[in-house]
Order: structure tokens, then C-alpha cells, then sequence
């Protein structure tokens, strides 16, 4: 029956490759079920909560990608998108619950966006230089993120930023804990973030920097959580349009080139299109709207993918294997709870993610002078401001002025304009949140 659904022998592939990609995928993404809640437990959603939203999320959207759209993509909240979350409610004194609101409605117009043609008119419109900008953007703030996190940068009155104490225990197993993980990772091993945070996990468990009681090794499930606990009236009376935006755009961006890319890889693709992209996109786009409704961030695909891919994956079986080792992970909550709370143990994962995010540096044109400098003010913007959508807003405001002053006006398509003016309004009337 797998077989013949999944055409598995039309791929050159057998049952058993299919469910060992799964199972390699799913050891390189993990690490998401407790990233993500310590992430966001920090703006005041319930840890047990987000944890739920997590799982339901990624089984959700995995299971759209494998069983409709048939490709061996997986998809859980995105990294960087929920370190924004975490700002949005922390930097502007916001409930979480209104910024859920932000995520349901960014959603909701992704399904739209999917069903329609929209999508590709958005996604071709958006230059090169704003797309890779606003990657490395969120690659240099998630990594600023995770070493604010680990006390190894710290305020400084004289300079904003300074370095802290590296002797302190907190910084010190962070640090012992990256260079375990970039070990694991130069040696190629599967699983380098889940195996580096374990040993870090360890380790702080003997020099007593993590607390675990045996309670919490013992497998349990917890709490549903709540569902619809948002507020999207509070959406529209915050002025919250540019966040909005900026989750669905890079939803938008991260999902469509984490596809294209790993169905190439696969040789899924059919003369330079993605066959079910309509079906692929809604996993994301569902997934998105259904983890706002139960407390999380947006989902997209998953670059870790690509690890179940070079290990023979070319259906959707791998993907529905990955959805189902995240079901089980569900029971594993008291110990993903507990060592949760350790900063050092996740502060590594946002660190090297920060690197991985960076190299679309070198899909930039730096010896055009309008393309690099739109590209340079969104990425020093977003981590100095700790807003991905002021550096998206200055890079919309930026990019058509400087190609209009260098006689290329006609070169910029006409919703670059249009979403240009649009964020200069939201920056002068609305200030960014």
C-alpha cells in the first residue's frame, strides 16, 4: 500500500530508505521541540503550552507535505521568526496574545496567497537583494539573540554592547557547548544539534547548573493547551500591520526556497517548476495558522531536510515518518521541559543557525552599489533594533528610491513601490513595533 501511494519504486527507492530518511531528518531538526518553547515561554506563553503547539504544528504541516504534496519535506516553526516573537512582546510592552493574533492573520493570508496566483507575483516582485538580505538579517539577529541569552555579550553604558564575564559558569558551558556542537558538525555527524545539546545538557547536570529529578526522565504527555488564546482585535488597534507583513513574507521566503532547493536536490523538479506546490505551500500556510491557535510561531520548511534527502529520501514517506517521531516526541515533555530552562543549552543552536542563515550574503550583488547598500541597511538594522520588520520596512523604502535616483526606476516592479510608500507610511503614522 506505502508503495503504491507514495510511488516509491518509481523513485528508486525502497520502504525501508524512506523511513531511515525520516528518521535522519527528523534527528537534525528536533532540536526545534526545545528551542522553540524556550524561546517563546520568555513572552509569557505557557512552556506546555508551546511545546503542544509545536508538535501539533510540525505533525500537521509534515503530514500535509508527505501525504498531499508527496515530497520528503519537513515543517515545525521556523527559527529567527520566533526569536522576533519573543521581541515584538518583550520590546513593546504587548500581550502575547495579541501577537498571536499577528501570526493567525499572517497565516490566513498565506492559504489565500497559496490558492492563488499571488504568491508567485510576490515572490518574483521581491528583489534579490531585499530577499537575501532579510535572511542574513535574521541569521545575524537570532545569533545575537543566543549570545545575549548566554551572558556572553552583555549592555555596556559606553558602547551598548559589551563582552561579558567568559569565566562565568553560564557563558562557560555555552561556550563548551558550541564548540561540542561545531565538532559534531565539521565530523559530519547526524543529529549534531540534538547529540551537542544532550552532552551540554550533561554536562550541566553534573557541575549542578541543571537541576533533574526523576520524575522528569519518566515519559509522560502534558497538558493540551489552549486553544485560540489570541487576540486579534488588539492586532488593529496596536497598529501591528508591518509585523504581520514581515511574518508572512518570510514564511513566504524561507518555505519557497527551502522547497525549490531540496526538491532539486531530490530531483523532484520538473523543467525549473515544483510539481504540487499549491499542496506543499498549504502545509505550511495550515500549519502556520493552526500553531497560532494552540501558541506558536510560524512554520516553514525545513533546510534540515535536505540530511534525509542525501540519505535516499524522495517521497512523501520520509515526511510522514518524520510527523510520526514527532507525535512520539510529544511524551518525552518532563525532560525537554526541564532542560529547557538552561540558556546554554539552546544558545549554541541560535549561534550556528545565525552562521547557516548568513551565507545568502553571497547570493548579493555587492558591486552593484544600490543592491548592496539596500541589502546592508537590512541587515544591520534587524539585530541593532531587534526588529526584522524595520529592516524589512528600510529595505522596501531604500531599494526603489536608490534605483529611481540611478535611472533604473523602470526596473523595479510596480508593488516594490507600492510596498514601499506603504511601509514609509507604517514608519512615520505607525512607528514600528
Amino acid at each position: 500500500m506505502l508503495e503504491k501511494f507514495f510511488s516509491i519504486s518509481k523513485h528508486q527507492s525502497t520502504v525501508k530508505t524512506e523511513v531511515l530518511a525520516g528518521i535522519t531528518t527528523f534527528l537534525t531538526m528536533v532540536y526545534i521541540v526545545i528551542v522553540n518553547p524556550a524561546i517563546l515561554s520568555s513572552s509569557g506563553i505557557p512552556f506546555d503550552q508551546v511545546f503542544m503547539a509545536t508538535i501539533i504544528s510540525a505533525v500537521v504541516g509534515t503530514l500535509i507535505m508527505g501525504i498531499f504534496a508527496k515530497y520528503p519535506i519537513a515543517i515545525a516553526p521556523g527559527m529567527g521568526l520566533n526569536a522576533y516573537f519573543a521581541t515584538v512582546v518583550g520590546a513593546n510592552g504587548l500581550s502575547y496574545q495579541v501577537v498571536l493574533g499577528t501570526v493567525f492573520i499572517a497565516g490566513l493570508l498565506f492559504i489565500l496567497l497559496s490558492l492563488t496566483k499571488l504568491r508567485e507575483l510576490i515572490i518574483l516582485s521581491i528583489p534579490p537583494a531585499i530577499k537575501h538580505g532579510i535572511s542574513s538579517g535574521i541569521g545575524l539577529f537570532i545569533a545575537f539573540l543566543g549570545l545575549k541569552q548566554a551572558q556572553i555579550f552583555v549592555a555596556s553604558e559606553s558602547n551598548l554592547v559589551g563582552l561579558g564575564d567568559l569565566t562565568a559558569p553560564l557563558p562557560l558551558l555555552t561556550i563548551t557547548g558550541l564548540i561540542i556542537t561545531l565538532i559534531l558538525m565539521v565530523r559530519k555527524v547526524p543529529g549534531a544539534f540534538f547529540i551537542g545539546m544532550i552532552i551540554t545538557a550533561v554536562i550541566g547536570y553534573f557541575t549542578g547548573m541543571l537541576e533533574l529529578t526523576g520524575s522528569d526522565l519518566v515519559p509522560s504527555l502534558p497538558p493540551m493547551p489552549v486553544f485560540f488564546d489570541m487576540d486579534i482585535a488588539g492586532v488593529f488597534t496596536n497598529g501591528l500591520f508591518a509585523v504581520v507583513f514581515s511574518f508572512l513574507l518570510v514564511t513566504i521566503f524561507d518555505t519557497t526556497g527551502t522547497m525549490m532547493a531540496v526538491s532539486e536536490q531530490a530531483g523532484l523538479m520538473k523543467d525549473g517548476n515544483l510539481p504540487r506546490a499549491k499542496q506543499a505551500f498549504l502545509g505550511d500556510s495550515i500549519a502556520t495558522t493552526l500553531g497560532a491557535m494552540f501558541g506558536s510561531s510560524p512554520s516553514t520548511a525545513y533546510v534540515e531536510s535536505s540530511t534525509g534527502v542525501a540519505a535516499g529520501g524522495r517521497t512523501g514517506l520520509t515526511a510522514v515518518t518524520v510527523a510520526c517521531l514527532f507525535a512520539v516526541a510529544m511524551f518525552f515533555f518532563p525532560f525537554i521541559s526541564a532542560i529547557s530552562s538552561l540558556a546554554a543549552i539552546t544558545s549554541p543552536v541560535l549561534i550556528i543557525v545565525g552562521c547557516f542563515m548568513m551565507g545568502h550574503l553571497a547570493q548579493i550583488n555587492w558591486s552593484e552599489f544600490d543592491e548592496a547598500f539596500t541589502a546592508f541597511i537590512i541587515i544591520l538594522t534587524m539585530p541593532l533594533t531587534s526588529s526584522i520588520s524595520t529592516g524589512i520596512a528600510f529595505g522596501f523604502i531604500l531599494y526603489p528610491l536608490l534605483k529611481l535616483f540611478n535611472g533604473k526606476g523602470k526596473e523595479v516592479p510596480t508593488l516594490i513601490y507600492v510596498f514601499g510608500v506603504l511601509f514609509l507610511i507604517q514608519l512615520i503614522w505607525f512607528p514600528a513595533h
